[in-house]
């Protein structure tokens, strides 16, 4: 049976789009300002090729930030979320986070300074922010985590420490081992949390 031509445009599109966000990635991990033009001509494709996938460099910027959020989600849930203890779990999923944002500092630099609403920040770190809570409602209910504090403050305390911990590793002031340790003791102590067993 014979695929029909639309369906194959269809599949030329998705392969172009996937081409040009694997350029964008790697082009401005390397040269933040670099132009749709190096974009284009590192995917292999025409630049008005890449403006009928994205109308404005702002919107390919959004569409790497999507990427790179799906790359940590999927990090996060390849650590067997629901094995061990909660605290375990919380730790091996920040490690794993951090280990994808350390393949893209210059890129992930030059996202954070963009002007975005507060609604479009939320949104983008949703997926992680959600995959967080789970685990910090299990901690709550198993009594490892104190309960006095809303979950939705905690989320967003957790999620601001890491990125402190990123900013102050990507400003020199800590080295990695010591921004990965002052995170791992600052959540332990955000939480009540003891100290995992195997640390």
């Amino acid at each position: 049976m014979k695929t029909s031509p639309s369906r194959n445009r269809r599949a030329d599109a998705r392969r172009s789009r996937a081409a040009i966000l694997d350029a964008a990635t790697q082009v401005l991990n390397i040269e933040p300002d670099a132009g749709l033009e190096a974009i284009a001509a590192a995917a292999g494709v025409t630049r008005p090729t890449v403006y009928a996938h994205f109308s404005s460099r702002e919107q390919l910027l959004l569409a790497v930030v999507e990427r790179i959020t799906d790359e940590a989600v999927a990090a996060m849930d390849a650590i067997a979320p629901d094995a061990g203890t909660a605290t375990e779990t919380l730790l091996r999923m920040i490690d794993a986070s951090a280990h994808v944002a350390e393949r893209y500092p210059v890129l992930l630099k030059m996202i954070s300074a963009l002007p975005v609403s507060t609604e479009v920040d939320r949104d983008r770190h949703l997926p992680v922010a959600d995959r967080i809570g789970r685990v910090i409602e299990r901690g709550r209910q198993a009594g490892e985590f104190d309960d006095r504090l809303p979950v939705d403050w905690l989320v967003a305390s957790t999620m601001a420490l890491g990125h402190i911990a990123s900013t102050e590793q990507d400003a020199g002031r800590l080295h990695a081992t010591a921004a990965k340790d002052v995170l791992r003791v600052s959540l332990l102590r955000l939480l009540g949390a003891a100290e995992p067993a195997d640390a």
